[in-house]
């Protein structure tokens, strides 16, 4: 029995996965800067490094904020 750890076949996976999705803005953050706006009355706020929009409610109608970059899609 082999006992150092190192196993005595050596891969054979071509590494075809489907996946590499980037999932949400292709996968890079919004930067800084920029606005959370209301998709319902239009209210614009600055957004804060480290808090996300979506958890921000809009101080004129109490509705969920958005990026704005992400509105504009």
């Amino acid at each position: 029995m082999n006992t150092s750890g190192k196993g005595l076949n050596k891969g054979q996976g071509r590494g075809l996965g489907r996946g590499g999705g980037q999932g949400r803005n292709k996968g890079g953050a919004m930067g800084t800067g920029g606005y959370c706006v209301c998709a319902k009355c239009g209210e614009r706020i600055p957004h804060q490094q480290g808090v996300k929009c979506t958890t921000i409610k809009c101080p004129a109608c109490g509705k969920t904020m958005i990026r704005e970059e992400l509105l504009k899609k």
